[in-house]
């Protein structure tokens, strides 16, 4: 059963490595790797994340398409060892471009026992407009280990006997997608407007009744002055 651990961050450590680059013979190809550990002594604590792109930005093209790959992963609690491996995502950037993972998926599974692919594509068909899609899959690191810290938690019955089930126990969690369109109204005013939707895995399905499809858009204007 997950606990709360009072004061759990006293003595963290952790050390985050970053690299970008353009790959060698190809000046529009691209490539960006994190790597971030942690760890407390006074707790047992030894947890990773990672994270790998590679993109190719057509430059000088019509409309300037951009593709990017990448994958990045949070460790889980191994629910077999005594020590805790489940990654603490402190301050994470909540941003689909950077650290998120998924869209509307990622208001549920915080950067904790989770992996997820990731591939989009952006096109600008004037300097001002952007358009971009993002498509995730989102998977958990651990079976039968907390899902953001605790969810997922329930007594199921197995062999005549009530048991404590944390998480979840099939991989899967779900897909989302993201649409976004970004505009330069003037160089103080910018306009951004989306769509997504979170479709939900075998994994949530295996513990959520009719698990519905999560849908939301939004419009956001920023003005500097």
């Amino acid at each position: 059963m997950p606990t709360i651990i009072p004061g759990a961050r006293d003595g963290l450590q952790f050390v985050n490595l970053y690299i970008r680059s353009p790959l060698m013979g190809a000046p529009n190809a691209f490539m960006a790797a994190d790597l971030a550990f942690e760890r407390s002594d006074r707790i047992d604590m030894r947890a990773w994340a990672g994270r790998a792109q590679v993109g190719y930005a057509f430059s000088g093209r019509r409309w300037e398409p951009t593709f990017t790959v990448g994958y990045q992963t949070f460790s889980g609690d191994d629910p077999d060892t005594d020590r805790l491996e489940r990654f603490d995502p402190l301050y994470y950037e909540g941003n689909p471009s950077a650290w998120s993972t998924g869209t509307k998926s990622s208001m549920v599974f915080i950067n904790s026992n989770v992996n997820s692919w990731q591939v989009a594509a952006s096109i600008s068909p004037t300097p001002r407009d952007t358009f971009t899609a993002r498509l995730h899959r989102i998977e958990a690191d651990q079976l039968r280990s907390p899902v953001q810290f605790g969810q997922a938690t329930r007594i199921e019955e197995q062999n005549g006997v009530n048991s404590s089930i944390t998480g979840v126990t099939r991989r899967h969690l779900s897909d989302d997608l993201y649409v976004e369109y970004f505009r330069v109204v003037s160089p103080n005013l910018f306009l951004t407007t989306g769509f997504s939707v979170s479709v939900p895995g075998a994994g949530i399905k295996s513990i959520v009744d009719d698990a519905p499809v999560w849908a939301g858009a939004y419009v956001n204007l920023i003005a500097n002055y």
